[in-house]
C-alpha cells in the first residue's frame, strides 16, 4: 500500500504492522500464502475456491489429492494356484540344477588338479631342483580322490529316473577318504608355503617355476 494514498487510520496501520518484530510478520505472511482449498470430501474440485492456508499445508494437500484420485476398491488379483503336480516339476528341476552345478564344479576342480600335475609338479620332479613333495605334500593323492568321486557321481547320474538320483551317499561313502587327504594336505600347507617363498629366492628356481606357469597358461 502507498502512505500517500492512505488515510491516516490506515497510515498508522501499516506503520504498526512494519514496526512489528520479524518473526511476527513472518508468521502473517505464512497464514496468507494461497493454496487450493481441499474440496475433495465434499466431491467438488472447484479450482476456484481458495483459502488462506500456511505454505506447509501445501504438501499434505497435494498428498491427499493423489490419494483421493486413485482409484480405489479394486479388486486385488488373485496369486496363481498351482497344481501339486506342477509343484513337484519344478521342485525337481530345481534339484536337477544344483546336482548339475555341484558336478560340474567337481569336474572343473578335477581338471586344475590334472593341469597343475601335468605342466607344474612332473616336470618340477623331472628337473630335480626343488623338493616335489615338501612343495606340493599330497597333491597327487587329492587329484585320486577327486577322481574317484566324480567318477562316483556320474554313476549316481546314470539313473534315467530323475527322482531316483541320490548323490548324498555318495559323499557319504567318500567321507573318510576326503577327510584323510585334506588332513595331510592342511596340515603341511603352511610349510610348502614357506618352501615355496624361499625357492623363489633363487634365480634359477625362479625361471623353472616361471617357464612351468608359462606352459600351464
Amino acid at each position: 500500500m502507498d502512505l500517500r494514498e492512505a488515510s491516516g487510520s490506515e497510515k498508522e496501520k501499516v506503520i504498526k504492522r512494519r514496526n512489528r518484530p520479524v518473526f511476527l510478520r513472518y508468521l502473517d505472511r505464512r497464514k496468507t500464502d494461497t493454496i487450493v482449498a481441499d474440496d475433495m470430501a465434499k466431491g467438488d474440485i472447484n479450482l476456484g475456491t481458495l483459502v488462506r492456508r500456511s505454505q506447509s499445508d501445501k504438501t499434505e494437500y497435494s498428498a491427499k489429492l493423489k490419494e483421493k484420485l486413485m482409484p480405489h476398491d479394486l479388486p486385488a488379483l488373485p496369486s496363481p494356484v498351482l497344481e501339486p503336480e506342477e509343484v513337484r516339476l519344478r521342485k525337481m528341476n530345481r534339484r536337477a540344477k544344483v546336482i548339475k552345478e555341484l558336478v560340474q564344479t567337481e569336474k572343473d576342480y578335477l581338471t586344475d588338479l590334472e593341469l597343475c600335475i601335468r605342466e607344474v609338479v612332473q616336470p618340477l620332479r623331472n628337473f630335480q631342483v626343488v623338493d616335489v613333495d615338501r612343495l606340493f605334500t599330497n597333491t597327487e593323492t587329492v587329484c585320486e580322490v577327486s577322481a574317484a568321486l566324480l567318477h562316483r557321481l556320474h554313476e549316481a547320474l546314470a539313473d534315467p529316473d530323475p527322482e531316483a538320483v541320490v548323490i548324498g551317499e555318495v559323499f557319504i561313502q567318500a567321507k573318510a577318504a576326503l577327510e584323510d587327504v585334506y588332513k595331510i594336505y592342511c596340515y603341511h600347507h603352511d610349510d610348502a608355503n614357506m618352501s615355496l617363498k624361499s625357492y623363489e629366492k633363487e634365480e634359477q628356481i625362479k625361471q623353472h617355476f616361471t617357464a612351468c606357469i608359462s606352459e600351464l597358461k
